[in-house]
């Protein structure tokens, strides 16, 4: 069994900055009658998909507090869309950071998936017990030694 002293911070210190760019997605699942009062904005906490869209952009600002050994990173931008999926039931999350820096901006977007899709649950768990937080996950990134990647 390993230690806590064997967790460390990865140097990135001799590492050039360069311009880099992360996109993730997932979405949240739900009955199509939560759907359909998500989208009329008749829901009683307001309206879902913006206090979602603020929420997903905070977490990508703050991704190096709440994960353990995130460096800290300068974003430029953040960008959080949205499309309801009427056949699957659910609204579909992407999430593009972009920045320039040392190391990549997979887990900001990852977050920014991840709490927004939160926010939608919180907000729609008074008339849903059904909700489902389903397939986060890297789809793109750019920058940095490995250049681009796309895995969807």
């Amino acid at each position: 069994m390993s230690s806590s002293s064997d967790i460390r911070m990865v140097d990135v210190g001799e590492k050039p900055v360069t311009a880099r760019q992360a996109v993730a997605r997932g979405r949240v699942l739900m009955q199509a009658a939560t759907l359909k009062l998500l989208k009329q904005g008749k829901l009683l906490k307001g309206d879902v998909l913006a206090a979602a869209r603020v929420a997903g952009i905070m977490a990508a600002k703050e991704t190096h507090r709440l994960i353990p050994l995130c460096h800290p990173l300068l974003i430029d931008d953040v960008n959080i869309e949205f499309t309801t999926d009427e056949k699957a039931s659910a609204v579909e999350i992407t999430a593009t950071v972009k920045g320039s820096g040392k190391t990549g901006f997979e887990m900001e977007a990852l977050t920014a998936v991840a709490i927004s899709g939160l926010t939608i649950y919180d907000m729609c768990k008074t008339v849903d017990q059904t909700l489902r937080l389903d397939n986060i996950r890297l789809t793109r990134k750019s920058g940095g030694k490995s250049g681009t990647i796309s895995l969807e």
